[in-house]
C-alpha cells in the first residue's frame, strides 16, 4: 500500500470514531450532565468518558499496534506526566470533547479531535463540531477541507484588521490571571477583535477555513486539544509556532497560529507594550 493511501485509510476511521462520538455528544447535548471537576474550572463529563471509550476502542480495533493517548483515558497514557515525549510510533492524540464545558453550557463550540503523529510529526486531522454539523479534516500534504470543501486561511495582511481568538485558561491564581488579562488588553489596542470560543481544536480550525485570523493559547491541556487542529491548519496554508517565535513544541502547552501573513506582525504585538 502507497503511503497517501495508508493515510487516506487512517482518515477515514478517525473520521468513523468522531462521527460516532459526535452522535452521542449531540445525542446529551440539551440533557442533564454529571459534571466532574478536574481543576477549579476544568470541567468532565460521562459523555467525555463514553465518548473517549468508543474513540480508543474503534481505534485499538483497526490499528492495533499503534499508541493512543487522550486527556482522560484512564487504561492508557493519560496525563501530561505519563505522556511526557513523543516517539516516532504512528500515534493517535485524542480529545474526545473539546470545549466541555461549552458543553456543559450548552455553548455549541464543542468537538471531537482525533490527530495521528507519524514520525513525530502531526499527518492526519479530524475535528468534528456535531452540533453545527462541521467536519473539518485534513492529512498532510492534500489540503484541509470543511464537509468535503476545500478551506484556505484568510488573505489578511494588516493586523489591525484581523479578528483573534485566546483563552485565558484554566489556572485562576492571581499572578496568571493579571498576566494573562494584561497580555489581551495589549494587544486589544492593536487588533480589530477579540473573541473567546472555548475550543482550542475549533480556534485552530477557525484560522484554517479565515473565520479567525489569529489565535494563541498558553497552558491549555496539552497535545490533545492541538494535534489535529495543527494538521488542519498547516494544510489550509496557515502557521503555527510558539508564542515566542520559536517552532511549535506539540508537548509544550504554547501555540500561537496565523494566516500566512501575519505571522511577524502578530509577534512584534504580542511582545511590544
Amino acid at each position: 500500500m502507497e503511503a497517501g493511501d495508508e493515510l487516506d485509510g487512517f482518515l477515514e476511521i478517525a473520521v468513523d470514531a468522531a462521527k460516532q462520538a459526535g452522535q452521542i455528544i449531540a445525542g446529551s447535548f440539551h440533557s442533564h450532565k454529571n459534571v466532574e471537576h478536574k481543576g477549579k474550572v476544568d470541567l468532565v463529563t460521562e459523555t467525555d468518558k463514553a465518548c473517549e471509550k468508543l474513540i480508543f476502542e474503534l481505534l485499538q480495533k483497526h490499528f492495533p499496534d499503534h499508541k493512543a493517548s487522550s486527556l482522560d483515558f484512564t487504561t492508557s497514557l493519560c496525563s501530561m506526566e505519563k505522556f511526557s515525549r513523543l516517539t516516532d510510533e504512528p500515534t493517535w492524540i485524542v480529545d474526545p470533547l473539546d470545549g466541555t464545558t461549552n458543553f456543559v453550557h450548552g455553548f455549541p463550540f464543542v468537538c471531537v479531535s482525533i490527530g495521528l503523529t507519524i514520525g513525530k510529526v502531526p499527518s492526519v486531522g479530524v475535528v468534528y463540531n456535531p452540533i453545527l454539523n462541521e467536519l473539518f479534516t485534513a492529512v498532510k500534504g492534500r489540503g484541509a477541507f470543511l464537509n468535503g470543501s476545500k478551506i484556505t486561511a484568510s488573505s489578511q495582511d494588516e493586523i489591525y484588521k484581523a479578528l483573534l481568538a485566546t483563552e485565558v485558561g484554566t489556572k485562576r491564581d492571581k499572578a496568571t490571571v493579571d498576566e494573562t488579562t494584561d497580555r489581551i488588553n495589549n494587544l486589544l489596542y492593536k487588533i480589530r477583535s477579540l473573541r473567546m470560543t472555548g475550543s482550542c481544536a475549533l480556534n485552530l480550525c477557525g484560522v484554517a477555513c479565515g473565520r479567525l485570523d489569529i489565535f494563541y493559547e498558553l497552558g491549555f491541556g496539552g497535545p490533545w486539544d492541538i494535534t489535529a487542529g495543527v494538521v488542519i491548519l498547516q494544510e489550509a496554508g496557515g502557521r503555527v509556532f510558539d508564542p515566542s517565535g520559536g517552532p511549535l513544541e506539540l508537548m509544550s502547552q504554547r501555540i500561537a497560529a496565523t494566516n500566512s501573513h501575519l505571522q511577524d506582525a502578530f509577534l512584534e504585538a504580542l511582545h511590544k507594550d
